[in-house]
């Protein structure tokens, strides 16, 4: 059973699939293992994620493993309806296109829940928060969860604290191997992509004001500032606003960086981020663009208040008209990255979905269930993901030796 937007789009979705495994040596070879192994056999899981190429091939990895999949897209505007119909000709049960409203996207997470998964997938939290307060019946059966952003595992860890977690979930994004690389290196390079896509502007010479200095924040910023951009941080917390001004960003409150910003991205996981008193500050022709997994971080309903005239420009930049000056959003407030793009590359997302199968297939394999917290990703995965991305790139690094191990583990060794 599945729900896209147009079936026919099967066979284009299915080469860019096939495009994504062959930059992702690390999940097409934990794949191999699993059809021999079939760890996940009879296992169901229930997954809200961004609907990528990159996405397909978790999904077809997890089902090469025995495992009966459902999949909603996480966001409206992330679904390759292209590679929703290619899953869907795969036979997963997909529920997802791109332009989903609010009724129907809760509508397909329900389908997607329907299965009664023991394991679920999410991108934001948005799965775990329904079933905890709509499908509550699905907790008993469920042996744990995974998260794979920023934002979810902020919310997991409230629900945690106040007592409202009632099963365990895998913070899979604060697994080294992950967070190191897919936060920085691929949001850095893909909130880049989104802007450019969505607008052409040039980048070099415009003053970039990055929200939020946390491992997107230092992707964004970096990669701004290899193209020749001025960049300006803002942030909240004292230890990572030094760590920006010793980088050799500016560091600004916005009040202050909407005076000169050109360019301002969000990437901070927080709610109004940019108002209404940005807004009246901000220069004449601004583009303000979203990295953010929720349409939150923008205050669009303040934008909307101030605007005389609105007008769709191109496929994802909307004019607002103020009073004396026009500003652009992009894509709706939503996460440019894969709203105007493609979202991260392949061989960075590489690393991302090959912790999120060892770690179901590690939920999967528990005979003692966890208790209902946020739970690390263990050690082990985390490092063979590592070791197995360095073996596909053929880089050897050196080993130990017995003495230098001994060493390390004692302490009775001095000056």
């Amino acid at each position: 059973m599945f729900k896209v937007k147009n079936i026919n789009l099967a066979q284009k979705g299915k080469l860019e699939v096939e495009w994504a495994e062959e930059n992702m040596p690390v999940v097409t070879n934990i794949r191999k293992r699993f059809l021999k192994e079939k760890p996940l056999k009879n296992v169901k899981i229930a997954c809200c994620l961004h609907v990528t190429k990159e996405t397909a091939v978790l999904v077809k990895t997890l089902k090469s493993g025995g495992a009966k999949v459902s999949l909603a897209g996480s966001n409206p505007l992330s679904t390759k309806d292209s590679v929703a119909a290619a899953l869907a000709k795969e036979g997963i049960s997909i529920f997802a296109w791109r332009g989903v409203g609010n009724k129907d996207y809760y509508w397909a997470l329900n389908k997607a829940l329907d299965i009664k998964p023991q394991i679920t997938m999410d991108d934001g939290g948005d799965l775990v928060s329904l079933i905890h307060s709509k499908r509550k019946e699905l907790i008993k059966k469920a042996i744990g969860g995974t998260e794979e952003t920023t934002t979810g595992v902020i919310r997991f860890r409230a629900m945690e604290k106040e007592g409202a977690l009632k099963y365990p979930v895998v913070a899979v994004n604060d697994a080294y191997s992950k967070y190191l690389f897919d936060n920085r290196y691929g949001t850095g390079q893909s909130t880049i992509d989104g802007i450019l896509r969505a607008t052409s502007v040039l980048i070099a010479g415009k003053d970039f004001v990055v929200a939020g200095y946390g491992w997107c924040g230092r992707g964004i910023a970096l990669r701004a500032k290899c193209m020749g951009a001025r960049v300006v941080i803002t942030e909240v917390n004292p230890i990572k606003a030094l760590e920006a001004n010793m980088d050799g960003f500016s560091v600004l409150p916005m009040t202050e960086a909407a005076k000169v910003g050109n360019i301002f991205v969000t990437a901070t996981g927080d709610k109004n981020v940019i108002n209404k008193r940005h807004f009246l500050l901000m220069k004449n022709g601004a583009i303000l663009a979203n990295s953010g997994h929720f349409n939150v971080e923008i205050n669009i309903k303040d934008l909307e208040k101030l605007a005389k005239a609105k007008k769709k420009i191109r496929e994802n930049v909307e004019e607002y008209q103020l009073k004396k000056k026009k500003l652009y959003l992009l894509s709706q407030g939503r996460l440019v990255n894969l709203a105007a793009a493609e979202g991260h590359p392949s061989e960075v997302m590489d690393m991302s979905f090959a912790v999120q199968a060892l770690t179901i297939e590690w939920l999967a394999g528990l005979k003692k269930k966890l208790s209902p917290k946020v739970h690390n990703v263990p050690k082990e995965i985390d490092e063979k993901v590592a070791k197995l991305k360095l073996e596909a790139l053929e880089i050897k690094i050196d080993k130990l030796t017995k003495e230098q191990k001994k060493y390390l583990e004692s302490w009775k060794e001095g000056t």
